[in-house]
Order: C-alpha cells, then structure tokens, then sequence
C-alpha cells in the first residue's frame, strides 16, 4: 500500500443533505450504480432519530473527499449493548490509499465511544477483496455469528418436520 502524508487541512465533521450529491458521486463510483434512494432514507432517518445515526465525512481541500454512514442498533437479537451498523463507506478514487478510510473509521470510533456504543459491526462480499482487505487493517475480525439468508419468492417444503 502507497500512502501519502496526511494533509493538514483534512478533518473529520457531520454529513448534511449538502454532501448528500457527493456522497451518490463517491459512492457510484465504486458500486457502477447510484443508490440515491438508500442515502435519501438514511438521511432523513437520521433527521428524524439523530440519535441512531452516524454519518461522517473527510474533507480536504474544502471537499469531501470521503464517507461513512453508520446506523446504531440497542438490543436487538437480545443483547443488552449497542452496537452500531456501517452501512455504506467510501473515498473518492483519486484520494484512496492515503487513510481517508482509516481516518473515518477512528472518528467513528469516538463518535461512537461518546455514545457509549462499544462495537462496529459490517459485513462485506467475500469476494470483494480490496474492502475485506480495508476491513482488515481497519481492525475488524470474523464475527462469532452466521448470517443466513432465504430467497422469499421460493416457498417452504411442506414435507420438512418443524424443528
């Protein structure tokens, strides 16, 4: 990995609807499709429960160069704490490999140590290396969980014997 001095000029702050064109631009770059839709929810989620989102970006040079947006969850599946859910992540392509990404994650970090939220969690496609790779050496780790998925259009076999 090339890495680059950190700029003096780069610091952390809250996402606003004004980023919001950006962060479509930032993230469509990476994903080859706008999910404009998703961040206009997450957005206005956030507007109406502050407390259950964080939403951070980097600037430099007077534009955002990067975001993370991050729901947080308390006590769902029954555990007691709060954890908190990155949903999306993303640095423009030309700003890549110089910490953006890592710089976003610590101040989630605090963000989320303010709010006495103790855990990020994520979850990535096992085949997108590059993110696994990013996931890595921002210090996440296997979860001690198993995320299941059913396709709904498919109906249930009646045969089975209920467990």
């Amino acid at each position: 990995m090339v890495t680059s001095p950190i700029a003096a000029d780069r610091t952390s702050r809250p996402l606003d609807r004004d980023d919001i064109e950006r962060l479509i631009a930032i993230d469509r770059a990476h994903g080859g499709h706008s999910r404009r839709h998703f961040f206009e929810k997450r957005f206005a989620a956030a507007k109406a429960q502050p407390d259950d989102f964080i939403n951070l970006g980097v600037v430099e040079d007077g534009r955002l160069r990067g975001f993370a947006t991050a729901r947080v969850h308390r006590g769902e599946f029954g555990s007691e704490r709060a954890v908190a859910i990155l949903d999306a992540i993303g640095v423009e392509s030309e700003s890549r490999e110089r910490g953006i990404g890592q710089m976003l994650v610590r101040e989630l970090g605090k963000t989320m140590g303010r709010r006495s939220v103790r855990a990020l969690q994520t979850q990535a496609g096992w085949t997108n290396h590059e993110l696994l790779r990013f996931f890595a050496t921002a210090g996440f780790k296997l979860a001690p969980r198993l995320a299941l998925e059913r396709p709904v259009a498919v109906p249930l076999d009646e045969t089975t014997e209920e467990i």
